[in-house]
């Protein structure tokens, strides 16, 4: 591996702040949950789909292969719908915080399809992120719904997750296949879903409407691929327990830009706070395990 250097730090880092504001647009945006992510997986997989043929990676998986890799697709499609959901319900702020539950739901779930024994030191250490995003749910009654929705949320990324490492580790696609076939798969499970959703949301707008049409292509492309890409490009210099480390900082740059941008500050209170704080509690705790692990 080569030596870490300023630039790669700096472009894994612009990553990150890309990821992080993904959810940005989620508010940004007029349009509801569900075509937002229509729009966003169709364009992001056209735009994937020209830099994989500019650089001569574009594979076609076989059938079997490709069955499985659709069945990821469904679940990151589920994710997004469900994430942008907690936003419209609540804020970036809450939506983002509750993406935490992902390692709770991990030390769970992997074990369970991995059949492998549960550690007690990563349920121990899960459970601290659930008492913070309990402690948001308790005390500010205001953004229940929105906890709700983030928790199903996580639970789908974790999901996801999963079944997209072990999908590549058998099948043996690289990433960037494998993103460009889940985005259509999803971006085609959303078109047979999206009738059934009109009739029963009859007054929802699927056409994007003034300065939509300026942030959804900005936010399908640029802040979906970008982030995807970067992530790639710095794993080649960037041990990938430093880059896994440093994406642990998405939901706070998400904090920071929604409370720039929204005045989210406004609307949280001293529980939320309280609450972050022992999510993060459990973040530097798990990484001090995982580096003395390494």
């Amino acid at each position: 591996m080569q030596k870490d250097n300023t630039n790669d730090y700096l472009r894994l880092h612009t990553g990150i702040l890309l990821a992080g504001a993904t959810g940005i647009f989620g508010r940004l945006i007029s349009l509801a949950e569900l075509p937002l992510v229509w729009y966003r997986m169709v364009i992001a997989a056209l735009v994937l789909a020209v830099v994989l043929r500019m650089s001569h990676k574009v594979s076609v998986p076989c059938r079997a292969h490709m069955m499985r890799i659709a069945g990821c697709g469904v679940l990151l499609a589920i994710h997004w719908v469900l994430f942008y959901a907690s936003i419209k319900a609540s804020n970036v702020s809450i939506a983002v915080v509750c993406i935490a539950l992902n390692g709770f739901f991990t030390a769970i779930i992997e074990p369970l399809t991995g059949h492998r024994r549960m550690s007690v030191r990563e349920i121990m250490l899960s459970m601290i992120t659930l008492a913070g995003i309990l402690l948001i749910f308790g005390l500010d009654t205001r953004h229940r719904t929105g906890i709700i929705i983030g928790a199903f949320s996580s639970l789908f990324y974790t999901l996801f997750s999963i079944a997209s490492k072990r999908v590549q580790q058998n099948t043996g696609h690289s990433s960037s296949t494998m993103l460009l076939y889940e985005l259509l798969a999803g971006w085609g499970a959303l078109t047979i879903v999206l009738p059934v959703y009109v009739a029963f949301y009859p007054s929802a707008a699927l056409l994007p409407a003034g300065a939509d049409w300026i942030y959804i292509p900005v936010f399908a492309s640029v802040f979906t691929i970008g982030p995807f890409l970067t992530q790639l490009q710095a794993l080649r210099t960037i041990s990938a327990f430093t880059v896994n480390l440093s994406y642990n900082l998405e939901p706070l740059y998400s904090i920071v830009l929604a409370m720039m941008i929204f005045d989210e500050g406004q609307e949280l209170n001293a529980s939320f706070w309280v609450g972050v704080f022992l999510i993060i509690l459990s973040v530097v705790l798990q990484t001090i395990v995982s580096r003395k692990r390494q």
